[in-house]
């Protein structure tokens, strides 16, 4: 594993990486004023990935201890300020608070957080979910942009289906107050009803958008019903087939996880739909970046070259910075690493200027 001041290293090489080694050169200043970089971390949530797993991985590894940031978080801070970083976005592990899943709290997991926010904020950081304070929420999503798999009508279609059971199921009740038609239709009274009053109150209760990002598939309709008569879930309720594969060719490199492969035009391609579909809201990327075999052959100062996640970072801000130039509004961009993201739908809370995010 690669310590702590390697890892800082790395990320230092990033930076120096992104603005020399590339015909296109992007720095802070390539961005607009205010934009925010920032980390992100994610804790385990539920009992299977809070490490209770012993001898089920193939390494016998647990997440009980992780990069360990229970312990070590004054010198994770340290290192963000160090590195000029705006944010940290990070989440509470809810089986810190609750171990049993409910009832009695544990003061323990209390005090943690109460300590980290408290370093935080002694390293010039502002932490506050506090209206009069002029703190705001969102939330954030895991989103996938979706490429058609061919020109056909019915491919198109699904293409849409496909990212209305995906990001739609969730943001369209926030901003137009109801599911996407594609869900009504498809769904049926499966779906639940909005009232009136649960409709006018969810509808524009955002601040802002927060999205993870890291990979683009193709979508195409799925013309037999073996994967609802197997699944019968979301998926197949849209009616369309997802994959990173056209025939036997993948949309692009492949990260080290089997689903994650390097599309950096789908950030400007997702910025924009953002933009056309939900009338240009505030966007946090709150996840982005990508996972490397763990290699233990690897010799730190190879693996402190670390140039294909330089050229990911690149591409994707790159592609980030062309959504801004055709005015989508992306405010911040926090670099993260997949296998610590696993969540699909989570509740943030944001501060302008420097920054301090906290996942619920």
């Amino acid at each position: 594993m690669l310590k702590r001041k390697h890892i800082a290293l790395v990320l230092v090489f990033l930076v120096i990486g992104i603005q020399t080694c590339f015909s296109q050169n992007i720095s802070r200043a390539s961005f607009p004023k205010g934009f925010v970089f920032g980390t992100a971390s994610s804790a385990f949530q539920s009992v299977l990935r809070v490490g209770r797993m012993k001898g089920k991985i193939i390494d016998f590894s647990n997440a009980d201890v992780a990069v360990d940031q229970y312990h070590r978080f004054a010198e994770d801070i340290q290192l963000m300020k160090d590195m000029g970083m705006d944010s940290y976005r990070f989440s509470i592990a809810w089986s810190r608070i609750f171990p049993n899943g409910s009832g009695e709290i544990n003061q323990a997991g209390v005090d943690h957080y109460n300590n980290l926010i408290n370093a935080l904020l002694a390293k010039g950081n502002l932490v506050t979910i506090q209206a009069k304070q002029h703190g705001s929420v969102g939330i954030a999503y895991d989103v996938i942009w979706f490429e058609p798999a061919s020109n056909s009508t019915v491919d198109i279609e699904a293409t849409q289906r496909a990212q209305d059971f995906q990001l739609g199921w969730f943001l369209d009740p926030l901003m137009f107050g109801d599911y996407p038609s594609s869900m009504r239709s498809r769904v049926g009274s499966r779906l639940p009803m909005f009232s009136k009053y649960e409709a006018t109150l969810l509808k524009g209760s955002l601040d802002f958008v927060g999205i993870n990002h890291y990979t683009t598939f193709y979508a195409q309709h799925n013309s037999t019903n073996i994967i609802g008569v197997l699944l019968n879930d979301s998926v197949a309720d849209s009616g369309a087939i997802t994959l990173p594969f056209k025939g036997v060719k993948p949309i692009g490199d492949r990260a080290n996880s089997i689903w994650l492969y390097i599309v950096p035009s789908g950030m400007r391609s997702l910025m924009n739909y953002i933009k056309q579909k939900y009338g240009n809201p505030p966007v946090i990327i709150t996840e982005n970046g990508m996972d490397d075999p763990n290699n233990p052959f690897t010799s730190i100062k190879d693996a402190l070259k670390d140039e294909k996640r330089i050229k990911y970072h690149h591409d994707y801000l790159a592609s980030l910075l062309a959504s801004i130039k055709s005015k989508c509004s992306p405010e911040g961009s926090h670099q993260s690493s997949p296998p610590g993201g696993q969540k699909f739908v989570a509740v943030t809370w944001m501060v302008p200027f420097r920054r301090h995010c906290v996942e619920l």
